[in-house]
């Protein structure tokens, strides 16, 4: 399970505004968009949790992707930020936000490597880290850190100490303000807790998130969800057609975002379904050549037949073939359908 969408004020409020607008768009699901603010120079030096805040969300960011190679990278420059009481567990302060999340992160790279050992540690010191914050509606106690600790334990064979503590996560977030956090605690009960009660859960989940609170959540949710339905009932059922369509949604949502890991596991239940993947216009783009993608862009931009071929000193039928070329690979029908396939507004 990746980590959730978390209101801004989980963690200690950033000073750069770029850091602050990163946290944002990672939050509610546009994933690209934040990795855009996030590789930007910085305006001014940056302060510590500035900087450990958005190395921590670059991690995220980048394990949402399916990129471990960059998300270490990230995890090595977070080990760097973080102070020397890292050699003395016994030693945390009992209220230090911004190196809770910076353990929460590091928790969930480890744990996208595998080593769950460490995962469980680094989740375990986000907690110990927080013990002294006291509660507000939407305030630091809500970073998941019980969640993932929870999962890991059941990795580990010790179900019931994960069951007790998905169980503690659950009380904690509902007694908040954050919907998002109460999502996610019922899908950690969901997974970790007792199987009969799992799709209720999911469909509780599911709901207080609504239309368009916490998409990349809500897409994970929906995931398990046609996973059960798919186990359930054959796909030319009603059921199964119902999970199918899900699946198509979440796939397109995952293709724009480039959400890899999770682009694979709604393949993977299609395929299980006897549904051909879909391949999204991203990854169409990436087989156009330079030429393809250059009179493309142009004709996504409003530019007339004409008007390419004066531009690019060829022939009106040279632009014709090539756009042809283009549709035939995007699998669209003409070129109104570009400016989607570019990710332009329409």
């Amino acid at each position: 399970m990746t980590t959730p969408e978390r209101s801004p004020s989980t963690a200690a409020a950033p000073v750069d505004p770029d850091v602050a607008a990163a946290l944002r768009h990672l939050y509610a699901g546009r994933v690209g968009e934040s990795l855009r603010l996030l590789e930007q120079p910085p305006t001014a030096p940056r302060g510590r949790a500035d900087r450990v805040l958005a190395t921590a969300c670059t991690i995220e960011a980048r394990l949402a992707r399916g990129e471990l190679a960059v998300a270490m990278r990230a995890g090595r420059d977070l080990d760097a930020e973080l102070d020397s009481s890292a050699d003395d567990p016994t030693g945390d302060p009992a209220d230090d936000p911004v190196a809770a999340v910076a353990h929460h992160s590091r928790g969930e790279l480890a744990a996208a490597l595998g080593d769950t050992e460490d995962a469980l540690a680094h989740q375990l010191r986000s907690g110990r880290l927080l013990a002294g914050t006291r509660p507000t509606p939407q305030g630091p106690h809500l970073l998941p850190w019980r969640g993932s600790a929870a999962l890991a334990l059941v990795r580990l064979g010790r179900g019931r100490e994960g069951l007790r503590l998905a169980t503690e996560w659950a009380d904690v977030a509902a007694a908040s303000d954050s919907a998002t956090a109460r999502a996610h605690a019922l899908r950690t009960l969901a997974v970790v807790g007792p199987g009969h009660d799992r799709t209720e859960r999911l469909h509780q989940a599911r709901a207080l998130l609504g239309a368009h609170s916490a998409p990349r959540l809500a897409a994970q949710i929906d995931t398990d969800l046609a996973a059960l339905l798919l186990l359930q009932h054959a796909a030319p059922t009603p059921e199964g057609r119902r999970a199918v369509q899900m699946l198509r949604e979440i796939e397109e949502y995952a293709g724009r975002e480039e959400l890899h890991p999770l682009q694979a596991r709604v393949r993977d239940l299609l395929q299980r379904a006897g549904e051909a993947p879909r391949r999204h216009h991203r990854e169409a783009l990436a087989m156009l050549t330079h030429t393809e993608q250059r009179i493309a862009r142009l004709a996504a931009d409003g530019l007339t037949n004409r008007e390419i071929a004066a531009r690019m000193t060829v022939t009106v039928k040279v632009v014709e073939r090539h756009l042809s070329q283009v549709y035939r690979k995007l699998e669209i029908g003409s070129r109104t359908r570009l400016p989607a396939a570019f990710g332009l507004a329409v």
